[in-house]
């Protein structure tokens, strides 16, 4: 089994300011992962391109993007409280977006027979709503693929287990019936949003699910979400494609969040969330996760897992609260009249 790997040296350059915890240092830890999962005979180097400004508007305005490709093109500066931009961003930007798409043709294309493909892109994307940066996400990474790909006439599914909720990606899609919207998330925490009440509106309604899960959350009660609530709202989908907005910030050693998974837990997800499309329609796209030894260990599992072998430097985890969250979720569900 083989999976496209792709990354890029512009993403080095994208500098969101000093003692930044979204810093070039975690695409290096993720590289290292690549090499610690031992599945450098099964990746399959992917060259991004750049995402066109055509397939940028499917998301963005093109007031927003103009106005942070000319706030590069002067050297930077701050976007919001939380998100800044260094001259090459806008570069880092462009060809983050741009690896989805380039996976999205690639694995079209047939390419090295290849099941799944990695981004290890920067800077991460799910915060981003259509117009406005927040979160340290600039463009909707995840969100110009998925649109790219229901332009086509697929049907997206959007698995987002990043710690944070990922009100940008959801935002884009909330009316949306071609593109289902999955997050796992901590609850509360940052930016606010996710809550089980969160479903879509108009045609969208049933196409947004939220599994706001309590601090300390362990593996266990993802896969429990996973098995139940989620895995019955996937079938009823029938997704074509789907997308893993890949955050390892609910790795118990993060500094900016309170879960509870271990790398090992990384390992099962990923493995549990490949049966929901088929092979060679699966894209992981990452997104946080800001301790760098559990971003390491969590993305090599996670590469381990897409190659369909086994790699969990750390066992999985159980026993966390969030016992009764997907009963809770599911039975939300049923009584709005959405399964």
């Amino acid at each position: 089994m083989t999976v496209l790997f792709a990354t890029h040296p512009a993403y080095l350059d994208h500098v969101a300011g000093r003692d930044h915890p979204e810093r070039p240092a975690r695409l290096e830890a993720v590289l290292a992962g690549s090499r610690d999962a031992s599945v450098a005979d099964a990746l399959v180097p992917l060259e991004p391109r750049r995402a066109t400004r055509a397939e940028l508007e499917r998301v963005h305005p093109a007031r927003y993007l103009d106005t942070i490709e000319a706030l590069c093109g002067r050297g930077g500066g701050r976007l919001d409280a939380d998100t800044s931009v260094s001259r090459g961003s806008w570069e880092a930007a462009t060809l983050a977006a741009g690896a989805g798409l380039a996976a999205v043709e690639a694995l079209q294309r047939g390419e090295a027979g290849a099941s799944a493909a990695f981004c290890a892109v920067r800077p991460p994307g799910h915060h981003a709503t259509p117009v406005q940066s927040m979160g340290f996400c600039i463009i909707s990474n995840v969100a110009v693929v998925a649109a790219h790909l229901a332009a086509q006439g697929e049907r997206v599914m959007i698995v987002d287990y990043d710690a944070h909720h990922g009100n940008g990606t959801q935002d884009a899609f909330y009316a949306d019936p071609r593109v289902l919207y999955v997050s796992l998330h901590q609850w509360p925490l940052y930016p606010g949003t996710g809550s089980v009440r969160e479903v879509g509106v108009d045609e969208g309604r049933g196409t947004t699910l939220n599994i706001p899960l309590p601090p300390g959350a362990t593996g266990d009660r993802f896969m429990a979400a996973l098995d139940g609530i989620v895995s019955e709202v996937a079938a009823r989908f029938d997704p074509t494609w789907l997308i893993i907005s890949a955050g390892f910030d609910a790795h118990r050693d993060d500094p900016l969040t309170d879960l509870g998974l271990s790398s090992g837990d990384y390992a099962r997800i990923t493995a549990r969330l490949m049966s929901w499309a088929p092979a060679g329609k699966r894209i992981v796209m990452l997104e946080g996760g800001y301790d760098l030894d559990a971003l390491r260990r969590s993305s090599a599992a996670t590469l381990a897992a897409l190659v369909g072998r086994v790699h969990e430097p750390e066992s999985p985890t159980h026993g966390g609260p969030g016992l009764t969250v997907a009963d809770e979720v599911r039975k939300f569900w049923a009584g709005q009249d959405l399964l």
